[in-house]
């Protein structure tokens, strides 16, 4: 069987302005003190792909424009809404007031396997990636609703944030829709 590459034109891609005004899953994404601008970008890019309502960008975590978060983003950053928190935890406390339900991404006691979690379509989600090496921040695990973590079987017991969004988002969209 034949498999030809489908063109750009032929992928029925959104304008930015569609894109604004289309239905968006009931997810916020937030970035805890992300160093890589890469990651950020990526994060951006996956965020558009299953529209996520909007990314909070928090801390060290850097902002758009940005060449190098454009890098990876490829334009998403223009399409998805963010807005930027100077501590996570304002950002953790404004989701609550609004109605979230608020999980940290971590390997934490008493964390929930992303395998085994499950969702309802009339609550709104948020959920809090880490920086690189550190993670998700003590005090916001602590505050958080609860963890989720992706089962890992390998020997290294972690994911890059980027990767680990890509899973995580995608779990949720295919959860919510």
């Amino acid at each position: 069987m034949k498999r030809r590459k489908l063109k750009l034109e032929e992928l029925n891609r959104l304008s930015v302005e569609a894109y604004q005004e289309a239905a968006k899953i009931p997810l916020v994404v937030v970035l805890d003190n992300v160093r890589s601008q890469h990651n950020i970008g990526s994060v951006f890019r996956t965020s558009d792909a299953f529209r996520v309502t909007e990314i909070l960008l928090c801390g060290i975590t850097a902002t758009p424009p940005n060449v190098e978060i454009h890098k990876t983003a490829l334009g998403a950053e223009d399409a998805v809404s963010w807005r930027y928190f100077e501590e996570t935890q304002e950002a953790l406390q404004t989701l609550k007031k609004d109605g979230y339900t608020v999980f940290s991404i971590e390997q934490a006691e008493n964390s929930i396997s992303l395998e085994t979690i499950t969702l309802e379509k009339e609550k709104k989600y948020a959920v809090i990636f880490g920086h690189e090496v550190h993670g998700v921040q003590q005090a916001i695990v602590d505050a958080a609703d609860g963890c989720i973590e992706i089962p890992q079987y390998g020997t290294k017991h972690s994911l890059n944030v980027s990767v680990t969004a890509g899973i995580v988002i995608w779990d949720f969209f295919r959860k919510l829709v």
